[in-house]
């Protein structure tokens, strides 16, 4: 009797590994985004009416949103990024409007 191995099915069913290629999408997936929604929208309302879905209180979501912030602030160099691209944009706001305000100064010499 052949093995899986042997008769080459059991490489060319497995997800891709190895090959470069990503696995091709089945179920849920293959779906389209619209029709997912839709899924998940029924299957979170009867959860609602069923009395099991889970809603977050302030103070829940406080903590999630802390250990969020926690574990984003562990990376250094990913908290300097955002720092200084935060600083980029503040610098090119206030170029951008003393510029226009340096415009809008040139047009009324010019009127006069």
């Amino acid at each position: 009797m052949a093995t899986s191995k042997e008769n080459g099915k059991g490489s060319a069913q497995k997800s891709g590994a190895g090959s470069g290629q990503a696995p091709a999408k089945r179920g849920f997936a293959a779906m389209d985004q619209n029709q997912q929604r839709e899924i998940a929208s029924k299957g979170g309302q009867a959860a609602h009416q069923k009395g099991t879905a889970h809603e977050f209180d302030s103070e829940e979501a406080r903590r999630a949103g802390q250990k969020g912030g926690e574990a984003v602030s562990r990376n250094r160099a990913h908290m300097a990024d955002i720092g200084r691209k935060g600083g980029e944009s503040r610098q090119s706001a206030q170029r951008a409007a003393a510029a226009a305000k340096q415009a809008g100064n040139r047009q009324g010499e010019k009127e006069s």
